[in-house]
């Protein structure tokens, strides 16, 4: 079996036992490849049940920033010598731990688990399907199984590192270290978004007067002064990145398969970001200017010229 090449110590760090403890039995039996898919095929059944029953499809939110990580342990610990497995591991885990943070002072964890505010989004999608069938189908394919399958994927090239366990080199240093610099920049892209929501809405409770992007409804400023959605840009980037591992394992920076994660999570932020614009252009008549002023989504561009001085952003 092919899953099992490479492997040389079934002993996890001390520190890592509690959960390795819980999972060996999968391990063992099935090997990590085939562990981490059967896991991921079993949280897609519980999102679709739960968010059926709650009436709330927020429930893969809730596993977002926590699955990808737990997918590249499942490689790690199975393959401790495996050097290279534990940097994806250390830097999912970075990743994990900042997106889960960012996620969690917003109010996306409540007790019970499943209880929180649902994506404001799905309440529009709704609309587009006319019967309960076609919705109950969309809730299972797309919003339950694909985004949890999704999830794996972005994770899949540990399987890669984990079939190729080869010596680490400075190629694997250069990852990481833009690895963790998208991280840094989406770190401050939310941080700059959580200021900016928390007082513009501090402001609208008190009735104090609002000028500039508070007046707007949207930010422009920081990194948003220039591209639009500098979070989504750099989530993105961070998991392409996070695909040049498998390929440093193989020692060709071509494609391999484990590629279809990052391509197709850059294909749902295309298409999430043109909805949630579309809906944002709606609400706020200003939106319209600061997109000419800002082409782009995702790339850092600025049409400086094209700026009155009516929409100029408040300082960064």
């Amino acid at each position: 079996n092919a899953e099992y090449m490479g492997v040389r110590s079934l002993a996890p760090p001390v520190p890592l036992l509690s959960m390795y403890l819980t999972l060996e039995l999968l391990f063992v039996t099935c090997g990590p490849i085939s562990a981490t898919i059967y896991l991921c095929l079993a949280l897609a059944l519980l999102c679709f049940f739960t968010q059926e029953i709650t009436n709330n499809y927020s429930q893969v939110d809730k596993l977002w920033s926590l699955t990808p990580a737990v997918f590249a342990w499942m490689f790690a610990l199975w393959d401790t010598q495996n050097n290279r497995l534990l940097l994806m591991a250390f830097c999912a885990t970075v990743w994990s731990v900042r997106l889960t943070y960012n996620f969690s002072r917003r109010g996306g964890y409540q007790w019970p688990p499943w209880a929180g505010e649902e994506d404001y989004r799905w309440a529009t999608v709704r609309t587009w399907f006319p019967t309960r069938i076609l919705w109950l189908l969309f809730s299972f394919f797309f919003i339950a199984f694909y985004q949890n399958i999704l999830l794996l994927l972005i994770a899949f090239p540990c399987s890669i590192a984990f079939l190729n366990p080869t010596p680490l080199t400075y190629a694997d240093a250069i990852i990481t270290f833009f690895f963790l610099l998208f991280v840094l920049l989406e770190s401050i892209a939310d941080q700059q978004q959580y200021q900016f929501q928390t007082e513009k809405y501090r402001k609208i409770r008190e009735n104090e007067p609002r000028e500039g992007d508070y007046q707007r409804g949207f930010l422009t400023s920081g990194l948003f002064r220039w591209c639009r959605h500098p979070n989504y840009a750099a989530e993105q980037a961070l998991w392409i990145v996070f695909y040049f591992f498998s390929c440093s394992s193989i020692g060709w920076y071509g494609l391999n398969e484990s590629v279809v994660g990052a391509v197709l999570l850059v294909l749902l932020f295309q298409g999430s970001a043109m909805f949630s614009e579309g809906m944002t252009a709606k609400k706020y008549p200003d939106y319209a200017e600061y997109q000419k002023v800002v082409p782009f989504k995702f790339i850092p561009f600025r049409c400086c010229g094209t700026r009155t001085n009516k929409y100029t952003p408040m300082s960064s």
